[in-house]
């Protein structure tokens, strides 16, 4: 079969033909999609040369950002196409999906990841996420609340889901900087401002400077990413607004050397105390390869949940980040879980396999452990048949 060059346009739409995450176009190879998890390439798709990529990706960036990338060699935005097959009858409705799109210069070529972003906003139960995660939503009201992950592992689209809960159940006024915007939140209960990066602010900087005087109850930092907005996030929580943020770490521990890493060593015991007053919880992600025999998923979470109680508060303060684990599996009756009891629950659940399950568990001796009560009880049940 000859081998092709589509459109971007054609492109974006294979991406939801094929519920694909993810799209990657890179000089000298073909389109790659990301598909539950797993880069795949597409049959019948021809490398791409420069020129391709750039003519490909002329096609959806702004002219107005253009400059930024030439500059700088990185850029990202959002865009709206519309990829649904209705198209061809323009008596349907049109449904476009939005992308989240990073461009980037390597070997002086144009390359580009774009991520699909579904229109809808995910309820907690189609994310899989347990029930602490809607009681943060709806119970606090105030401090510092991070969803932590490492790259590809849901925290937009979990964030995006707990402010639509605060916007569908409370009257207050939402504030995010985002780059890019992902998810559109549009008004309900709540009134929403939603400022993009590049397109409506020039940084985080700036837009942080002056977010407490347009009266929020609720403020969304896209990501904690320097000293500057995590100073402008810990100050809002005291100052009384209920803050969320993300942080690329991949646990509730490494979150706060993560965090402290930004600031120099005599400003350490300063930010620890902040942070263990305005803190109220971490919820760390990770997504895992479904079971196959589980017809339509592709990827669960398995979460961690730190809450602020006293303990873990005065750990905080006092750099003892290594006693966080102990004080999750000592609070689990407060909602506290670890990555190990999310991994046992999802195998007991057959979500996932336990060959996947220790690949991805913090110990494997642990989760065995845990794991043999579940297997007693699976041989028991499949006895009673």
């Amino acid at each position: 079969m000859a081998s092709h060059k589509p459109t971007m346009r054609q492109l974006l739409y294979n991406m939801r033909k094929v519920e694909a995450s993810d799209l990657h176009l890179k000089v000298g190879m073909p389109p790659i999609f990301r598909v539950a998890g797993e880069l795949r390439l597409p049959q019948g798709l021809a490398a791409l040369t420069a020129e391709d990529t750039e003519s490909l990706l002329t096609e959806i960036i702004p002219p107005a950002l253009r400059e930024r990338y030439d500059r700088t060699g990185d850029l990202d935005f959002s865009t709206f196409q519309d990829t649904d097959e209705s198209t061809v009858d323009p008596s349907k409705p049109r449904k476009p999906d939005r992308f989240r799109c990073n461009v980037f210069r390597a070997g002086g070529n144009m390359h580009a990841a774009i991520r699909r972003v579904k229109p809808e906003i995910p309820s907690f139960e189609s994310l899989r996420l347990p029930d602490v995660y809607r009681e943060i939503a709806d119970k606090t009201m105030e401090g510092l609340v991070l969803v932590v992950g490492v790259t590809g592992s849901g925290k937009s689209t979990t964030l995006a889901c707990m402010l639509e809960r605060i916007n569908a159940t409370r009257p207050t006024n939402i504030i995010t900087v985002e780059d890019p915007v992902e998810f559109q939140i549009h008004p309900r209960m709540s009134v929403v401002s939603q400022r993009e990066l590049g397109i409506d602010v020039a940084s985080y900087q700036d837009a942080l400077r002056f977010i407490v005087r347009q009266d929020p109850d609720v403020i969304f930092i896209g990501e904690l990413r320097d000293h500057d907005t995590v100073m402008a996030a810990v100050q809002a929580a005291e100052t009384g607004h209920l803050v969320f943020g993300s942080l690329h770490t991949a646990d509730t521990m490494q979150c706060f050397s993560r965090i402290v890493e930004f600031f120099p060593q005599h400003e350490h015991d300063f930010i620890r105390a902040s942070l263990s007053g305005t803190l109220k919880a971490v919820c760390a992600q990770r997504l895992l390869p479904a079971n196959k025999d589980v017809a339509g998923v592709g990827a669960v979470p398995a979460t961690e949940v730190l809450l602020a109680n006293p303990s873990v508060k005065e750990a905080i303060k006092k750099g003892e980040d290594a006693d966080i684990p102990a004080i999750i599996a000592a609070s689990r009756q407060d909602g506290m879980r670890s990555f190990t009891d999310s991994l046992a629950e999802l195998v007991e659940a057959e979500m996932v396999t336990v060959a996947t399950a220790m690949e991805y568990a913090p110990s494997r001796e642990v989760l065995s452990s845990r794991l043999k009560g579940v297997q007693v009880r699976s041989a028991t049940m499949t006895g009673r048949r």
